[in-house]
């Protein structure tokens, strides 16, 4: 269930503005680490081509999920993690990590084959990033910013929307009952047109799309991670997750989540 502002009304904030959120999920990183699934293998290989050993820019690497998958290939990664807690978590895992907002990154004038951003580039400013990310890919580099999208079944999707209203009906975030079939969109397209601005070429947007199968205890575990509930009181959440469990208990205990993997692809 992708937690974006909503685009009606112009008091909802952008989502690179709500730092609060975008700096919340490492209140528990290793559920953080544990539960988010990884990447596709093919959008990893989209991304890299053939490029072994390619140096990478991973903003907001967060644990490192998609950091690991690329230095599995054989690239040289280094991330940019605002949330000191979860670049703690990465460096644990091997990943060189440096703790700042990519806006207020300093690069050293250090270049890069690839920039790279996994469930991150909403929270970057879409003009300020595109700059940078001009400044620190190397002629011909590969600029690419992915999300997952997970579509539970409407029924779970409606209970959680319906759970999450009760007990944060102000929170600045659109948690909807049904899930938004393409919650990036408004943010690729913005990105796009900035790249397009200063120079960038070859836009492409790919579509991974997979299964996953959930028992109770690993969507409750999952669900925390969200960027609504990651705010919300512990006493609350257990409500959410209560709600959110019997559901999944009237389907026999488990169920199969639908993803959809979404990669935006542009050449500096």
């Amino acid at each position: 269930m992708p937690t974006l502002p909503e685009q009606q009304g112009e008091s909802r904030p952008e989502p690179h503005e709500l730092r609060q959120t975008a700096e919340s999920f490492g209140v528990d990183a290793a559920r953080y680490d544990r539960a988010r699934p990884a990447y596709p293998e093919g959008l990893i290989t989209e991304i890299i081509g053939n490029a072994s050993g390619a140096s990478i820019l991973d903003v907001g690497t967060g644990t490192g999920i998609a950091a690991r998958q690329f230095e599995g290939r054989g690239c040289r990664v280094l991330g940019v993690e605002p949330d000191g807690r979860m670049a703690d978590f990465a460096r644990t895992t091997g990943i060189d990590v440096e703790v700042a907002t990519f806006e207020e990154w300093d690069s050293k004038n250090r270049t890069f084959d690839i920039l790279a951003a996994g469930q991150a580039w909403h929270w970057v400013d879409p003009q300020s990033g595109a700059e940078k990310a001009a400044r620190v890919l190397k002629p011909g580099g590969t600029f690419a910013v992915f999300w997952h999208l997970f579509l539970p079944p409407d029924d779970i999707a409606e209970v959680f929307g319906e759970a999450f209203h009760k007990v944060a009906s102000n929170f600045p975030i659109k948690v909807g009952r049904t899930p938004n079939r393409e919650p990036y969109k408004p943010i690729i397209d913005k990105t796009e047109e900035a790249l397009d601005k200063i120079g960038f070429h070859n836009p492409k947007r790919h579509l991974y799309t997979w299964q996953q199968n959930y028992t109770r205890a690993e969507y409750l575990d999952l669900l925390p991670t969200q960027g609504g509930l990651t705010r919300v009181p512990q006493a609350q959440q257990e409500e959410v997750l209560t709600a959110v469990g019997a559901a999944i208990d009237a389907r026999g205990g488990q169920f199969a989540c639908d993803y959809t993997t979404v990669l935006f692809t542009a050449t500096r």
